[in-house]
């Protein structure tokens, strides 16, 4: 009897292990599969009546992005990630390169 008991515990542990790898890579599967939304995604369209400057770029990935601006009335326009040291605010997509030419980022949204 000892015998069995001695074979069956660490076929107890495998099954175990083998269980947390399941729900493991299950969870993972299913955080892969859902929809996520990065920082380009959430972000609104500004309104132009809000911001003083009305220039466009394309980002790195084509995209046509506000120019950094400055509000009209003196709150923070809809759609800005980022308020410039020079006091503009920018609509950047991605970090990289945000607020350059506007002496560097003062403050993420």
């Amino acid at each position: 009897m000892a015998a069995v008991a001695s074979l069956y515990m660490p076929l107890k542990r495998r099954m175990m292990n083998h269980k947390r790898l399941a729900a493991t890579l299950l969870s993972l599967a299913l955080a892969l599969a859902l929809p996520t939304q990065s920082f380009a995604q959430t972000q609104a369209a500004p309104d132009e009546s809000q911001l003083t400057e009305h220039d466009h770029y394309k980002n790195k990935n084509g995209q046509s992005v506000h120019s950094p601006a400055h509000s009209a009335n003196g709150k923070i326009p809809v759609g800005a990630t980022a308020r410039c040291r020079d006091g503009s605010y920018s609509f950047s997509q991605h970090r990289s390169g945000t607020c350059s030419g506007h002496h560097g980022v003062a403050e993420w949204e």
